[in-house]
């Protein structure tokens, strides 16, 4: 039984799946199982699926950005040059199923596994599908979705499952957290997540209001990597009078580990509006305030959170209104009302799919199961 997923290569698109191959393997033991990975160059997430014995093949791939540039020249190439290298692959694998996760990383290993009639599903893990996932639906025997709103997609072949999460994040542990990240206690705590990249507005935000923050609360804050040393030395300095640099936590990335504890012991959680981050935080039943990206393609990360915010797990803050005492007195209003918070927390865990990369794992075992048989 052989697998083939591909992706557009950014977190968003390999958790997922490395979510899914966790799954795969816990319900399909025997000694014939193979998955792969055939996409673009990452090398962080990459080495994740590596390591869970998922083997990669790495391919060039094109992306269509939404701007004048000259990449987008260049990229033209790479695409059909993409799919003779995906060929190539899939013609030796020989792989029973395509498991798509959508983005530009994945249309050419699509493309040829429509070419070699090999089956194709799909995942979609936002409200407003993008271009590559529009292009590949036509394609797919099945489309999962994370939204019940999700749009574009004919409704005989969409099945809503939520996005899937690594369920290795569910069980972190409050005291463990406590040496992880040399956290103080005494005050309600605010984990701060920009992305796997970060986000620059957010930190510049949270800089501002620092002080009168770590009054009131204690923060783990991820920044981003190419972020970290200015926010940590920022932060540092307009700590340091005060004495409160200890409630202070900066991180440049939360791997697995640290994110399973943070997201445990957080009484609140500041995010972007990317759907791995709205169900992992909808799985742990914490209340959050999300923060769209402004310029995310279709606007999908406002499509997000509001249709989150409907459901009552959250509240939604535009970038456009992202002010920083603005952002305080909010935060001060919710703690003050704690049966906000405790309402907020409830209708997340209710919106959550845990079981999404389960199910998926399920339905794909339980599809070449029959196909292979019938064989």
């Amino acid at each position: 039984m052989k697998i083939v997923f591909t992706g557009g290569g950014t977190s968003g698109h390999i958790f997922p799946i490395l979510a899914i191959c966790r799954e795969i393997k816990r319900i399909y033991s025997k000694s014939d199982l193979k998955l792969y990975y055939i996409g673009p160059k990452n090398k962080y997430e990459l080495g994740l699926l590596a390591q869970e014995g998922v083997k990669v093949k790495k391919i060039l791939t094109g992306k269509l950005r939404r701007y004048f540039s000259l990449k987008n020249f260049f990229d033209i190439f790479k695409v059909p040059l993409g799919t003779l290298q995906a060929l190539f692959w899939l013609f030796f694998l020989a792989p029973n199923l395509i498991f798509s996760k959508g983005g530009y990383g994945s249309i050419p290993t699509a493309f040829a596994a429509k070419i070699l009639a090999i089956p194709i599903f799909l995942h979609e893990s936002d409200v407003v599908p993008g271009l590559a996932s529009k292009i590949e639906s036509k394609w797919a025997l099945e489309i999962f979705i994370s939204f019940p709103k999700t749009e574009f997609f004919p409704k005989d072949k969409r099945i809503w499952v939520g996005n899937p999460i690594r369920r290795e994040i569910l069980d972190g542990s409050k005291e463990k957290a406590k040496d992880t990240f040399n956290l103080q206690g005494g005050k309600s705590l605010i984990l701060i997540l920009g992305g796997s990249q970060g986000a620059q507005i957010i930190n510049e935000t949270i800089l501002e209001i620092l002080p009168e923050l770590t009054e009131n609360f204690e923060i783990i804050h991820q920044t981003g990597e190419k972020n970290f040393k200015r926010v940590k030395a920022e932060g540092e300095a307009v700590l340091f009078k005060k004495d409160l640099k200890k409630y202070y936590h900066p991180s440049p990335f939360l791997d697995e580990s640290s994110l399973r504890e943070a997201l445990a012991v957080s009484d609140l959680i500041i995010s972007r509006a990317g759907s791995g981050s709205i169900f992992e935080i909808a799985a742990v039943q914490k209340p959050v305030i999300l923060i769209p990206l402004e310029n995310a393609a279709q606007d999908h990360q406002s499509k997000n959170a509001y249709q989150f915010k409907e459901r009552g797990g959250g509240e939604v803050i535009g970038q456009k209104n992202l002010r920083p005492h603005f952002l305080l007195e909010k935060l001060k209003h919710l703690f003050f009302r704690t049966d906000i918070l405790k309402e907020m927390a409830r209708n997340s865990g209710d919106f959550a799919r845990p079981k999404a990369a389960k199910i998926i794992a399920s339905y794909i075992i339980e599809y070449l199961t029959v196909v292979i048989t019938k064989r």
